[in-house]
């Protein structure tokens, strides 16, 4: 998911860390398209040694999902309500509609591990990663290795781990140069937290404006409240011939973390210190501060937004408080609670000016927006059309007729736009936040209790809930941390709220925290998607699991609201807001689970396991000979990896149930000299063909002697 603003914030402070990515085009001659040769050195002029591709920043753009699970499921429902209106409009106007064709609308939460999208993407990854290896000439010494949705845990984060991993091992090149493509802003944080010094992000360039098309008749050049309704003609039978849709052709750019490190280096560097300066060590705090502005895993305090300077705030107060504080944060993955409560406290005091310059600001935003609207709606100074409209001197097709203005209502027209329909302004709003109190005005004395009755529906003076709501925060920054630097701490923690605490809150928060529950395992696949999925895409579970979301006995049906409120929480967009659901009982979901598990079929049970990592080589790769070995052993253990075979890379092999192991040809027949025998005895009539397929085959020969014997 990233962090909302953060990489524009951070690509605008410090410029220098973008770079433009030059790539080699397809070629196409006489209407032949000619591949790239991968096998050529990089046009950018730097070599990788690993590339990282997060799949979830991959696939999900394929399918143009808009929002989250649940709010996909349901603002997708009203779009499609919605354009069945617009249509309804068009007819009733008398303009012409074609028949839309029929389309099954596509459901992007089946992106989500456990489902049989997500199976056969694996099965297809599988193939086209041999497919490469064996015909691609630029993979030739790759080795891949293919973590799958069956294996737990996050795309960015399993690849942490493995670098993490390799760091560890005695023979780590520290020279080894990494490149992860995926566009979550997290990724540049997970990147400073590696250490390594040779760091690239590659991502997909993000250019405002790009056009986008009708969602009703899929056409370039209007928006959905000013469709009317004319299909496109289509370009062949199947429309194959169609030009493809402008700004269609994606760029790439990369962030390179080595400058960024620069940077942080001359902005973290201080002087006079309590304690010797360790950069490594202050770009481990400077992640850790970012955490409180937004991650994946906890909601940002309400006094720091990145779009208000939040993060250059933090810096300062870290700096500031430095002598109080007589030390870092954190350190190795843990954090030094007594020291942050400095910063949060330095922060504190600053929060209610901070409330009071973000109502202003909004003010003259809304000042401003309201004078562009004013001026976008100032009628013409002459009429734009009839008799009296402007003509152009001298033009050959003047009318004959005078127009008149008030002639058929224009409703009437098909290409009317339909920007005054009352459902197509409906598109135009954020889905209004349903039984929702009014915001809870920071900026105004009394915040802080209207906020907590507003936000929680507890009183300001209910001082034991307000340690809960932080203790359970900082129990979450202890486990991100720890999740960035170390892995995952434990499968079971999470935030048990929808907001965050007040920055001014943060007391006596060193004995909050002690340690993550040991030993804990993470969901099976199917009983992660009990745990994410909407009812409305029950149809990627069993049958007898999809009625524990819809059935009004089922013992876990408040895990499955059919509507929601959505809390914009001072933002513009639906998409921006918080949507209100209930959070799952683990022990509740397992209980249920457990009368429906002896109902999964084979395939399910196989879907519903936990995967490993894959590893591919091609046929010629130096490994391929160690890993036929371990086949025809038969080898049960985990057999260590020799990492000389392999590019450095270091690790344990256990052998894979359905392998692809290389072809193996039979051996030679041919001897020398029997390619000029066959020639001179061609033509002679006496040659026989061999008995079986073995040459050395022991055949009983009696000879005339023997016949009489016999005889």
């Amino acid at each position: 998911m990233g962090v909302p603003a953060f990489f524009r914030w951070l690509s605008r402070k410090y410029a220098s860390i973008v770079v433009h990515c030059l790539e080699e085009k397809v070629n196409e001659c006489n209407g032949v398209r000619i591949p790239v040769d991968t096998s050529k050195p990089n046009p950018n002029e730097v070599e990788f040694d690993n590339l990282y591709l997060d799949m979830n920043g991959i696939i999900h753009p394929c399918t143009h999902p808009e929002d989250k699970r649940f709010r996909a499921s349901k603002e997708g429902a009203e779009l499609t309500e919605e354009k069945d209106k617009i249509r309804e409009e068009i007819i009733g106007r008398g303009g012409y509609l074609p028949p839309d064709e029929i389309k099954e609308r596509f459901d992007s939460n089946c992106i989500t591990p456990g489902t049989e999208f997500m199976d056969n993407l694996a099965q297809c990854l599988r193939y086209y990663v041999s497919e490469r290896l064996s015909n691609d000439p630029g993979w030739t010494n790759i080795t891949v290795i293919l973590s799958d949705a069956s294996v737990p845990g996050e795309g960015e984060h399993k690849i942490m781990d493995y670098i993490r991993r390799q760091r560890a091992q005695p023979h780590h090149d520290p020279n080894t140069h990494h490149c992860l493509c995926g566009a979550d802003a997290d990724l540049i944080m997970l990147g400073l937290a590696t250490h390594e010094p040779n760091f690239t992000i590659i991502r997909e360039e993000f250019k405002p404006n790009k056009p986008r098309p009708c969602a009703l008749c899929n056409q370039m050049g209007h928006e959905l409240k000013d469709c009317s309704g004319t299909a496109r003609e289509k370009q062949g039978e199947h429309d194959q011939f169609a030009d493809a849709m402008p700004g269609s052709e994606q760029e790439f750019i990369f962030i390179r973390l080595c400058v960024l490190r620069e940077y942080l280096e001359k902005e973290l560097t201080m002087a006079s210190l309590p304690f010797p300066f360790d950069f490594e060590r202050s770009v481990d705090d400077w992640v850790f501060m970012c955490f409180f502005v937004g991650n994946d895993f906890l909601p940002h305090l309400p006094s720091l937004e990145i779009r208000e300077g939040a993060i250059d705030r933090l810096v300062g107060i870290y700096k500031d408080v430095v002598h109080k504080t007589g030390g870092y944060i954190t350190h190795n993955g843990f954090v030094e609670l007594e020291r942050v409560e400095l910063i949060m406290q330095a922060v504190g005091v600053a929060e209610d000016n901070i409330f009071k310059k973000r109502k202003d600001d909004d003010v003259r935003g809304r000042m401003k927006d309201k004078k562009k609207r004013m001026k976008a709606e100032r009628p013409p100074a002459y009429m734009t059309g009839g008799q009296f409209a402007p003509q152009a001197l001298g033009g050959r097709n003047r009318p004959d007729t005078v127009q008149n203005p008030h002639g058929p209502d224009a409703s009437l027209c098909p290409h009317v736009p339909l920007s005054s329909c009352p459902s197509v302004l409906m598109s135009l709003c954020p889905h209004v936040p349903l039984s929702l109190p009014p915001p809870p005005r920071l900026w105004e004395d009394g915040w802080k209790q209207r906020y907590y009755k507003t936000k929680f529906d507890v009183d300001s003076t209910d001082e034991d809930f307000k340690k809960k709501v932080v203790r359970s925060y900082v129990e979450g920054l202890c486990w991100v941390l720890r999740y960035y630097y170390q892995g995952c701490a434990s499968w079971k923690w999470y935030f048990p709220f929808h907001y965050a605490p007040f920055a001014s809150d943060f007391k006596d928060i060193k004995g909050m925290f002690s340690d993550f529950e040991k030993d804990t395992k993470p969901f099976k696949p199917l009983e992660q998607l009990m745990g994410v999925f909407p009812a409305a895409s029950g149809n990627f579970l069993p049958e007898t699991w999809r009625e524990l979301m819809s059935s009004p006995d089922s013992a876990i049906i408040d895990f499955y609201p059919d509507d929601f409120a959505i809390d914009l929480n001072g933002k513009k967009y639906a998409w921006q807001g918080v949507a209100l659901l209930p959070f799952v009982d683990e022990r509740r979901l397992r209980a249920a689970l457990g009368d429906v598990y002896p109902d999964l079929s084979t395939e399910e049970e196989r879907r519903n396991s936990l995967g490993s990592d894959l590893l591919f080589v091609k046929k010629s790769h130096p490994l391929c000979d160690f890993i036929r070995e371990l086949y025809l052993a038969e080898s049960q253990e985990a057999t260590q990896m020799p990492a000389e075979l392999c590019h450095g890379i270091q690790g344990m092999l256990t052998l894979d149930a359905d392998p692809i192991l290389p072809d193996k040809m039979p051996a030679k027949v041919l001897k020398p000299g029997d390619w000029e025998a066959g020639n001179r005895n061609s033509n002679r009539g006496n040659w026989r063909p061999q008995l079986g397929f073995n040459p050395n085959r022991q055949q009983a020969h009696l000879n005339q002697s023997a016949h009489r014997s016999l005889g």
